[in-house]
């Protein structure tokens, strides 16, 4: 970002300085402390020992959390003063994520809630949200096993009320913007706020300074706005003129499933010939974004952890998991797997 302005070029996205809100846990916390966002309580260790001390005191569950960034499974969500302190020693002791991510540390109280994400657009004097999705971060069924970068989204998540979106905007997005330009680091671009909705209301366990990964498929199948006339607006600080009722939304809501290679969110194989690409294709109001996929010799082969997201669009939600799954039935390859309830949290019983 800083380059590309030095050299006079348009382009969208935070500053280096304003993109530590993601890029450093702490510095986003200590930016939410001074602006009363709610959020986790939490202490900041950089040595092991006063964590682990810090830890034998607490009488209830805790999340470690990597400072730096540790593609997204630097987070480690603790039932146990044991798999706490073990957290403590992989992140600090065994640079599991990295020397740099695990320099520091933070503690935080752990939330109890459905998550929510809510991305908004953010450039000048206006902040736009989009709409409401949930993802996925748990590796198996019924968000059991550890945390992955996602393994799949929905959007619109009816958790996003309008009533808690507007206490999100007021609470969480306007307060935050506001801090970082008293801070002298404006932010523009996307503000990502990743949500627990508890008891008490919506508490920010995180924030990207990026589209997010799964929840922007589902967002981009329902846009009908042109993107790039947004991010333009954005860039030239004219998206005041976008009033929220101003973005079109397609009103079908949107299931987007991760199709993961054996082994993650631990080590994997890679070049596993994909088949079946084409036939998915072949399903209306269905998507398959490719992400850790290469050709090699004629055939698409995997080539990281998280290989498709297929997103499909639905009359209702629950059609929507239906045509995503029934998509992701045609795609092969040797060790996938992926979460069969993928919004299901959202769909009643009944199937509506």
């Amino acid at each position: 970002m800083d380059a590309f302005q030095k050299e006079g070029l348009r382009v969208f996205g935070p500053s280096k300085l304003a993109a530590q809100l993601e890029a450093s846990k702490v510095f986003a916390k200590q930016i939410m402390r001074n602006a009363d966002v709610p959020t986790a309580e939490f202490r900041v260790f950089d040595h092991p020992e006063p964590a682990r001390a810090f830890i034998e005191t607490r009488e209830y569950p805790v999340v470690v959390k990597a400072d730096g960034l540790a593609a997204g499974k630097g987070v480690i969500v603790c039932s146990t003063r044991e798999e706490a302190l073990s957290a403590i020693d992989r992140i600090m002791v065994r640079d599991e994520f990295g020397q740099a991510a695990g320099r520091r540390i933070v503690i935080e109280k752990r939330l109890e809630g459905q998550e929510l994400s809510v991305l908004a657009l953010v450039g000048g004097r206006a902040i736009v949200p989009l709409q409401p999705t949930q993802d996925h971060k748990a590796v198996f069924d019924g968000d059991t096993g550890p945390n992955t970068g996602g393994m799949g989204a929905y959007c619109p998540a009816p958790l996003g009320t309008p009533e808690l979106l507007q206490k999100v905007e007021e609470q969480i997005l306007v307060p935050t913007v506001h801090a970082m330009k008293r801070s002298r680091k404006p932010f523009r671009g996307v503000l990502y706020a990743g949500l627990m909705i508890t008891n008490q209301g919506p508490r920010v366990l995180e924030f990207n300074g990026r589209f997010g990964d799964p929840e922007t498929q589902p967002l981009m199948v329902r846009l009908r706005t042109d993107l790039l006339d947004l991010l333009e607006a954005v860039v030239e600080d004219r998206l005041g003129e976008f009033p929220e009722n101003g973005i079109e939304w397609d009103p079908r809501p949107a299931v987007c499933v991760v199709m993961a290679s054996q082994g993650y969110p631990g080590s994997y194989p890679k070049g596993r010939v994909i088949t079946g690409l084409a036939e998915a294709a072949t399903l209306p109001d269905v998507k398959v974004f490719h992400a850790g996929t290469k050709v090699e010799n004629e055939f698409v082969v995997t080539d990281g952890g998280r290989v498709l997201s297929v997103t499909a669009l639905g009359e209702t939600l629950a059609d929507a998991q239906r045509r995503a799954y029934e998509a992701v039935a045609r795609i092969q390859f040797q060790g996938m797997h992926y979460r069969r309830d993928i919004g299901s949290k959202a769909i009643p019983a009944t199937g509506g």
